[in-house]
């Protein structure tokens, strides 16, 4: 950062859903990002159907968000097991609709488990979304919880920040392989 001058970046986070995908903006200023606001938040709502339409949907809506918006970098949830495979590949389909919603705009995509995520939000791994809607709430200044999903993709947004923040402070340099961030372990908000 050049003396004087202020550093604003506009971060992307997603939560990846078939049914319903969070995506929430947050705005990072002052030194090292140190100053976080923020900027919007919502659920794309799909509705029911083939999956294929419904993915069309993902991409075309967080296209549109990117225009209007214009993140400088994007953040989204990895892929987490679940207990049935066939809602973890809907699960991954979803996710790659939005990273290539992303890639198209020309953002770097961070990718972040959700056990890191809420560790670098609340201060635990194993945190529950009450949880984690109460922090997102508290960092970010806002007068109520945000719901569940949108919640979760600003948490993806603050840990995004959070992971940036610590490797300027590091003097590190984060690299991008193919348009994805390689993961740093973040440090508490």
């Amino acid at each position: 950062m050049i003396r004087g001058v202020v550093c604003m970046t506009l971060i992307l986070g997603i939560d990846p859903g078939s049914r319903k995908t969070g995506f929430g903006i947050i705005n990072t200023a002052g030194p090292n990002g140190s100053r976080i606001e923020y900027v919007t938040s919502g659920i794309i709502r799909l509705p029911k159907g083939e999956l294929p339409a419904r993915l069309k949907i993902i991409f075309e809506s967080l296209s549109e968000i990117i225009q209007q918006y214009k993140p400088d970098e994007m953040a989204i949830e990895d892929v987490f097991f679940a207990r049935d495979p066939r809602a973890a590949l809907k699960l991954g389909q979803a996710r790659g609709a939005a990273i290539v919603a992303g890639v198209t705009a020309g953002l770097s995509v961070g990718e972040y488990a959700a056990r890191s995520v809420k560790q670098s939000v609340v201060g635990t791994g194993a945190a529950d979304k009450v949880q984690v809607q109460h922090m997102v709430k508290h960092l970010l200044k806002l007068p109520s919880a945000p719901a569940e999903d949108a919640a979760d993709a600003l948490a993806v947004a603050l840990c995004h920040a959070q992971t940036m923040r610590t490797a300027a402070s590091m003097g590190g340099q984060i690299r991008y392989s193919k348009g994805r961030l390689k993961q740093v372990e973040p440090q508490s908000v």
